[in-house]
C-alpha cells in the first residue's frame, strides 16, 4: 500500500558559512536528524498531528493529522486506558479501503466528532494488515454482535481490551449517537457493560476453540466429491465464480477444483474453472491496459471493479494461471501471467526485492478529488485523442459502449471474446491484431500514466511476499523464463536477510529498513510454502532445511497440545483477550491449512512421523467444517486429496537432474512431491539413488519406489494420473 504523502510548505532559509566546523556540523544534523526535523514541519503545517506520526504503516500515517487523538496499538497505549480508566475507541482499516477513507472525511476530520471521541475514549488506529492479531479478535466480536462484518472495523472495549459494542461503517450522525451513548452508559453503569463484555469475551473464546477429533481418520474419495457436489449448487457456470454479486477471484477454490477437475476427471468441474479464469482475464476486473487484477467486482460479470489492487490476489492468481495453463496451454493464461507480473514489478516492487502491500482504489481525478476509479477510466474522447483512425476497432475491442460504461460519460474497458474470435469478425490475421493491442495498450498506458497515480501503501508483509515469492517460482516452473527466477531468488534473500530474526523467527512487516511486529503464523506457514516450492524449483537444497528450521520454530512458539493445531500468534504475544486458531480458507488460505499442507511434505521429505501425524490431525479436526461449508475450506480440500488416491514423491537423481526437472515441470502434476540432486544426498527420498553415469527417476509412493527410468516419457506412465 501507500504513504499518504502530504503537501508541505518548505521554508527556504539562507545560511551563511562563515566557518568549516559549522558546515560539517549542518551536514551532520542534516543527514541524522532529517527524520525528526520533517516531522516537526509537519507538526508546523498541520493544525492537527497525533501519536501516529510516529508509525511507519501509511494508514495510520493518512490518519497522522486528524483532529482524533489516535494512538497506534501497543502496550503503552493500553496502559494509558487502564490509568485514565477511559473506554478503548478501536478503529481497524487499511490503506487502500475505500470506505476507511470516507469514514475518515466525514466523521475523523471532523473537530466537532473528535471533541466527543477525545472526551470519552483513547482512540486507537489499526492497521488490519499490520496487525491481523487484533483485527481476528474485534472482527470476531462485531460479527458475534452484528452477524456480518467488514472494514472500517470500529469497536470499543473496556480498558482492558474486552469488547462491549461494535459495527462497520457508520455515517457521521449514526457515529455520534452511538458512541455517545456507549459513553454515557460507562459513566453511568459501567457494571452493566463490564457484564456484557464478560459474556461477550466467553462467546469470543468458545468460537476459537477447536476439538480434537479423537475418531480414527478416514478419507475418502465419495466425501471430496460430496464436498464438491455441495459446493456446486453456489457456483455461476455461465460466468463463473460464486453466484451473483460481487465477486471475488478467490484463487484458493479455483486452484483445489482445477486439481479435483484434472484428478477426478471431471469435465464440468474443469469447464467451469476455465470459464471462471477466462471470464476473469476478459473483464474489468482485469486491468486490460496495465495488468493485474482488482479486489473484487461489483456486478456478476466481472465488468466492474472495486479498484483496488492487492497484493496478495495477484500474488496467488499468477500461481493459479500458471497451474493452469499446464492444463490446457491456453495462451491467454500465459499471457496474464507476465502482464500481472509486470504490473507488480512496476507496481509494487522495489530494489531491495520486497514487495509492496497494494494500490488505492481513490485516485485524484481532474479537480483534485480523491475518486473511485479515477486512473483507470476513460471518455471516449479520451481514447480517440491518442487512438486516432483506430478508434472504432479499439473501442470494440475494449467495449467502448454499454457493458464498459463506467458512470456519467466514463467507460472502464473490457473483452467479451478471444482474440480469435475478434480477428475473424474484423478480417485481420492473429498477428497484425497483436500488433496493434500491443500498440494500443503501450499508447494508452502512457496516457494514464500522466494522470495523478493511485496511493501506494508502500509497507511490506512477510506472508503477502512470500504468496507472490511462491507466484513468482509458480511461473517460472511453467513457462522457464528465467527473469522470474531472478525476481523469486532476490525475494527469498530479503526475507532471509530483512525478515529473519536472531532467534530463528521471524518478522511481520518491513519499512523505511525497519521491523518491529512479531510475524503470525500465517508468515510462518507461507513463506514455509514458498521455501518448499523453491526448493522443488532449483533443487537447492538450503531452501528446504530452513523451511524445516522455521517449522521447528513454530512448533515451539505456535503448537497447541490440546487441540494439536497452531494458535494464529506466538507465545510471547500478551496483549489480547484471547488467542485465536486461523482455520477458515479466505481469499487467503487459512494459516492452519497452509500449515498442515506444509507438514505433510515435510512429513515425506525428512521421513518425519510426527510432521505425519500432524498433517493428518489437523485435517481430521476439521472434517466437519469441510463438509459444512467446503468453499471456506478449500486449501484443506487440496490437503484431503493427498489422501485419496495416490500421491507421488518424484526423485531425480543423477548429474543431469535439473534438466530432468525442466521436462516434468511442464506436466500438471497436483498430487506430487519433487526431491533431486546433482550428486549423493543424504536425504530420505534420494540416499543410494546417485549413481554417477546416469540421471533417473524413481516414482515413489510412501517411499516405496518403482524401478528407476531415464526419461521422462518412462516417468509418466508410472504416474497415473490422466492429462
Amino acid at each position: 500500500m501507500y504513504l499518504y504523502r502530504v503537501r508541505i510548505n518548505i521554508i527556504l532559509i539562507k545560511i551563511k558559512i562563515m566557518q568549516k566546523v559549522f558546515l560539517i556540523t549542518l551536514i551532520f544534523i542534516t543527514i541524522f536528524s532529517c527524520k525528526s526535523q520533517n516531522k516537526e514541519k509537519m507538526k508546523e503545517n498541520y493544525k492537527y498531528t497525533n501519536d501516529l506520526i510516529h508509525e511507519t504503516s501509511p494508514y495510520l500515517l493518512q490518519h497522522a493529522h486528524n483532529p482524533v487523538k489516535w494512538h497506534a496499538w501497543n502496550d503503552k497505549t493500553l496502559e494509558l486506558a487502564k490509568k485514565e480508566n477511559k473506554l478503548l475507541l478501536i478503529s481497524i482499516g487499511y490503506a487502500a479501503c475505500h470506505w476507511c477513507h470516507v469514514m475518515e472525511h466525514e466523521s475523523f476530520e471532523d473537530s466537532t466528532v473528535a471533541a466527543i471521541m477525545n472526551e470519552h475514549f483513547i482512540n486507537v488506529k489499526v492497521d488490519r494488515e499490520e496487525r491481523p492479531d487484533v483485527d481476528q479478535v474485534y472482527m470476531n466480536a462485531v460479527q458475534l454482535l452484528t452477524g456480518r462484518g467488514g472494514w472500517p472495523l470500529n469497536c470499543i472495549a473496556l480498558p482492558d481490551g474486552r469488547p462491549v459494542w461494535g459495527g462497520t461503517y457508520f455515517p457521521k450522525e449514526t457515529w455520534v449517537d452511538q458512541i455517545s451513548k456507549v459513553a454515557e452508559l460507562y459513566k453511568d453503569n459501567p457494571e452493566k457493560l463490564k457484564e456484557y463484555a464478560e459474556r461477550l469475551t466467553q462467546g469470543i473464546h468458545e468460537s476459537s476453540l477447536i476439538p480434537l477429533n479423537t475418531n480414527k481418520a478416514h478419507f475418502t474419495n465419495d466425501t471430496l466429491e460430496a464436498a464438491v457436489k455441495k459446493w456446486e449448487n453456489s457456483m455461476d457456470f455461465t460466468h463463473g465464480g460464486r453466484m451473483g454479486a460481487p465477486k471475488f477471484p478467490m484463487p484458493g477454490n479455483l486452484n483445489f477444483l482445477l486439481r479435483f477437475a484434472v484428478q477426478d476427471d471431471q469435465e464440468k468441474i474443469l469447464n467451469y474453472v476455465n470459464t471462471s479464469l477466462t471470464q476473469m482475464a476478459l473483464g474489468g476486473i482485469y486491468d486490460q491496459i496495465g495488468g493485474g487484477f482488482a479486489r473484487y467486482s461489483v456486478d456478476n460479470k466481472w465488468h466492474i471493479p472495486h479498484f483496488e489492487k492487492m497484493l496478495y490476489d495477484n500474488a496467488q492468481l499468477v500461481s493459479l494461471y500458471s497451474q493452469a495453463y499446464l492444463v490446457n496451454k491456453n495462451p491467454l493464461y500465459k499471457q496474464i501471467v507476465f502482464e500481472t507480473a509486470k504490473f507488480v514489478e512496476r507496481e509494487l516492487y522495489n530494489d531491495a526485492g520486497a514487495f509492496y502491500s497494494s494500490l488505492d482504489a481513490d485516485s485524484r481525478n481532474e479537480s483534485g478529488e480523491l475518486e473511485e476509479g479515477a486512473y483507470y477510466v476513460w471518455t471516449k474522447e479520451e481514447i480517440r485523442k491518442v487512438t486516432g483512425n483506430d478508434f472504432d476497432l479499439i473501442s470494440d475491442y475494449f467495449n467502448v459502449n454499454l457493458d464498459g460504461k463506467w458512470e456519467k460519460d466514463k467507460y472502464h474497458l473490457i473483452r467479451k471474446g478471444t482474440d480469435k474470435e475478434f480477428a475473424e469478425k474484423h478480417q485481420i490475421s492473429i498477428e497484425d491484431l497483436h500488433k496493434k493491442v500491443k500498440h494500443w495498450k503501450n499508447i494508452l498506458l502512457a496516457e494514464r500514466e500522466k494522470r495523478a497515480r493511485p496511493r501506494l501503501d508502500d509497507k511490506t508483509l512477510t506472508s503477502w511476499n512470500a504468496l507472490m515469492l511462491k507466484g513468482y517460482i509458480e511461473a517460472y516452473t511453467s513457462f522457464r523464463e528465467k527473469h522470474f527466477l531472478e525476481i523469486a531468488l532476490k525475494n527469498a534473500h530479503f526475507i532471509i536477510n530483512k525478515q529473519m530474526k536472531k532467534d530463528g523467527g521471524l518478522y511481520r512487516n518491513y519499512k523505511n529498513g525497519k521491523s518491529n511486529i512479531d510475524a503470525y503464523l500465517e508468515d510462518y506457514a507461507t513463506v514455509i510454502d514458498a521455501f518448499l516450492k523453491l526448493y522443488e524449483a532449483t533443487f537447492d537444497e538450503s531452501w528446504l532445511q530452513t523451511a524445516k528450521q522455521l517449522t521447528d520454530y513454530t512448533y515451539d512458539h505456535f503448537y497447541d497440545d490440546e487441540s494439536r493445531m497452531f494458535f494464529f500468534t506466538s507465545d510471547t504475544s500478551k496483549d489480547l483477550i484471547s488467542r485465536k486458531k486461523d482455520v477458515d480458507d479466505n481469499v487467503i488460505p487459512s494459516s492452519n491449512s497452509i500449515m498442515a499442507n506444509n507438514l505433510f511434505k515435510l512429513g515425506q521429505y525428512f521421513e518425519n512421523k510426527n510432521y505425519s501425524r500432524s498433517a493428518k490431525t489437523m485435517l481430521n479436526n476439521l472434517e466437519n467444517n469441510i463438509l459444512r461449508y467446503p468453499e471456506g475450506a478449500s486449501n484443506w480440500l487440496t490437503l484431503y486429496s493427498n489422501y485419496v488416491g495416490e500421491f507421488y514423491e518424484i526423485a531425480i537423481s543423477g548429474t543431469q537432474a535439473k534438466e530432468k526437472l525442466k521436462e516434468i515441470d511442464q506436466y500438471y502434476i497436483p498430487n506430487k512431491l519433487l526431491v533431486g540432486d546433482v550428486k549423493d544426498s543424504n536425504l530420505p527420498l534420494l540416499k543410494y539413488k546417485f549413481s554417477p553415469g546416469s540421471t533417473s527417476f524413481f516414482i515413489c509412493i510412501d517411499g516405496a519406489c518403482k524401478l528407476p527410468v531415464e526419461n521422462v516419457e518412462e516417468a509418466l506412465k508410472q504416474i497415473n494420473i490422466h492429462f
